[in-house]
């Protein structure tokens, strides 16, 4: 029986290990986040907090739009429907995350700069690459036959990427903005700099991890959700 009990442990853990982490650092960065002592620069003052959420949101839309990437190179390879809906399940994540982080940093911005949205090179680079993503699904919908479907929504979906990639991390930091990490904008709050010192560090990587692996669940249950709808 003790034997038993461990296997049946070690089953759990190995299923829904990765899951119970994944809630603990949820609870962790929100409990956290708001109790950690936090510099005050500038007129952030409080705001700052918002770092454990808005900026973990778009490494884990990274991430997930780079999974979708992978999976539709899959597919291009061994034209596997699976690959297909995991390409697909993917960006409707990311997507999801861009959005959550879009609304974040508008809040964020309205409390720094005066205004949700003050037409900041950041800013409209994001929204235009949410549309090259949202123009993805238009794409997918707009093609009856499922083969020739999958195959161009996947060619899209690489160059979707490389185009996101450009628009958020390089091009806004070529030009003015009042955006950290813009030209003539010292600091990048995430990565360096005082905006993040030791105790926030202690938050905002396992606010990382958390939101990221939250969307990786998120996504496996819409996987699940279509490949069940395809077999009705």
């Amino acid at each position: 029986m003790e034997r038993l009990g461990i296997a049946l442990t070690f089953a759990v853990m190995r299923q829904y290990g990765w899951k119970i982490i994944t809630v603990l650092l949820l609870i962790y960065t929100f409990i956290a986040g708001f109790l950690v002592p936090v510099p005050f620069i500038g007129n952030l003052y409080h705001t700052i907090r918002n770092l454990f959420f808005h900026v973990p949101m778009w490494f884990g839309q990274m991430i997930l739009l780079l999974l979708s990437l992978i999976y539709s190179i899959a597919y291009l390879r061994k034209n596997n429907e699976d690959h297909d809906i995991a390409a697909k399940s993917f960006a409707v994540t990311g997507i999801i995350y861009g959005l959550l982080g879009l609304i974040t940093g508008a809040i964020w911005a309205n409390f720094t700069w005066g205004e949700p949205w003050s037409n900041d090179p950041k800013q409209i680079a994001v929204a235009i690459a949410l549309l090259i993503y949202l123009a993805y699904f238009v794409l997918r919908n707009s093609m009856p036959d499922p083969d020739k479907r999958a195959r161009v929504a996947a060619v899209y979906n690489v160059f979707a990427y490389f185009m996101y990639i450009p628009l958020i991390m390089i091009l806004p930091r070529l030009v003015e903005s009042l955006h950290p990490g813009g030209k003539g904008v010292e600091g990048n709050p995430a990565l360096s700099g005082q905006d993040l010192d030791p105790t926030m560090r202690l938050v905002f990587w396992p606010a990382v991890i958390g939101w990221t692996l939250l969307g990786v669940w998120i996504t496996q249950l819409y996987i699940r959700y279509w490949k069940l709808k395809l077999k009705q």
